[in-house]
């Protein structure tokens, strides 16, 4: 009998009981559809982690200021401004591993255009910090050279803050005052979404960090030249803890710290910090699927008990086959692909279930989902798989009975 035959007779007799085949059937459509579901999830959230570490930059070491002792009373971490912007010069001239450093000012503020206004977070950066931080100008154009040597007041706009203080209108050109400082837009920034943190990164103003320090935060700053916070983009197959333990000895230097001085900075490596997140996230999406795939097994325990039942109902018939001539190659041959077809017929269906419950996640649940080709391709394989694991026992046993004694079978 050739397998064409055998289909031809699995399909005859899946549609003489289509109540049971479909209840059969149904344990492999949930499980094809739990995985294919549980996978897209699980996709959806790696790959937003992948997004918000490009976001925050790749290879990065951040540097803040540490604590300090003043009359015996040691002070919190970033009590005090113990990091200057020749440190980040300092960094990215004499250490071979660094590629760019960019300084960082933060101040937080009131922000008024025309008869809009808003609060947010303002930065006073160099050109290294849009390397750094990975950040793409979407329109207008960055910080000049003069722009920083001469303090100018410029400014480029998150998209949070552009929408806020001009909704639709194009702000490039447009003046904004910060604490009662005039500012013109000369850019704005491409969107980024939330931190890690769930912070909105879109809701910040960049300004020249000479700006910044001379005409809007001023005070001690401007004669120090202190800055909070210092990124350092490590070039990419460079040591990042040989390039971070350069640092360390060079600051030490340059801030004149004894052999028993504690650090007056901290150092944080944020590549093994995401990285260690993105792990997780990645074992977090095997784990949806493996739990999902027990669906599969529940279903394939189903073939196999409506396999039996099927076997032993259609004793007499599988005798009379093999009295006119069947082999038993054959009989086993015919129950196997019905058991695949139960299968392949309900991993389709799950396929469609799947697509549409992975959708419909995103969309009621607001959750980032991302249906992966290798994932479908691979639930189907498994209920395929499944079907033949599951469907040879009975099929097995139905090539074994004698021709005789299943002609008696009442």
């Amino acid at each position: 009998m050739t397998l064409l035959a055998s289909i031809r007779i699995a399909l005859r007799a899946l549609r003489v009981n289509k109540l049971r085949s479909s209840l059969t059937m149904l344990g492999i459509i949930i499980g094809v559809a739990a995985v294919i579901t549980m996978i897209a999830i699980g996709s959806g959230a790696q790959a937003r982690v992948e997004e918000q570490i490009q976001g925050l930059g790749t290879n990065l070491i951040v540097l803040h200021p540490g604590s300090v002792t003043s009359g015996g009373v040691r002070m919190g971490a970033g009590s005090r401004f113990t990091l200057a912007e020749e440190d980040a010069y300092a960094v990215q001239r004499e250490i071979a591993e660094v590629q760019a450093a960019a300084p960082q000012l933060r101040g937080t503020g009131q922000v008024v255009a025309a008869n809009n206004n808003w609060s947010t977070a303002f930065y006073g950066v160099t050109p290294e910090y849009f390397e750094v931080r990975n950040w793409v100008i979407a329109a207008g154009k960055g910080f000049e050279p003069a722009d920083l040597t001469g303090s100018a007041k410029v400014a480029l706009v998150g998209e949070t803050v552009a929408r806020n203080l001009f909704g639709d209108a194009d702000p490039i050109g447009q003046v904004i005052r910060i604490r009662k400082v005039p500012f013109t837009v000369i850019g704005t920034l491409e969107r980024k979404g939330q931190s890690l943190m769930g912070q909105d990164q879109d809701d910040v103003i960049l300004m020249p960090i000479s700006t910044a320090r001379n005409r809007v935060l001023g005070g001690g700053q401007a004669k120090q030249r202190s800055v909070g916070t210092i990124f350092i983009k490590v070039r990419d197959g460079a040591d990042m803890a040989a390039a971070e333990s350069q640092m360390r000895s060079l600051l030490r230097q340059r801030h004149r710290l004894q052999a028993g001085q504690d650090d007056d900075f901290t150092l944080r490596n944020l590549s093994e910090v995401l990285a260690a997140r993105e792990e997780s996230s990645r074992i977090m999406a095997l784990l949806l699927a493996a739990v999902a795939s027990v669906s599969l097994l529940v279903g394939g325990i189903g073939i196999m008990n409506i396999m039996l039942v099927s076997v032993t109902e259609r004793t007499r018939e599988i005798g009379l086959r093999m009295a006119v001539g069947a082999r038993a190659r054959d009989i086993l041959t015919q129950f196997l692909v019905e058991a695949v077809t139960l299968a392949l017929i309900g991993g389709l269906l799950g396929i469609l279930l799947g697509v549409g419950g992975s959708y419909a996640v995103g969309h009621f649940a607001e959750w980032r989902t991302e249906l992966n080709a290798q994932a479908i391709l691979l639930a189907v394989s498994f209920a395929a798989a499944v079907g033949v694991f599951f469907g040879f026992y009975p099929a097995r046993k139905a090539s074994r009975l004698l021709p005789i004694e299943a002609l008696r079978y009442e």
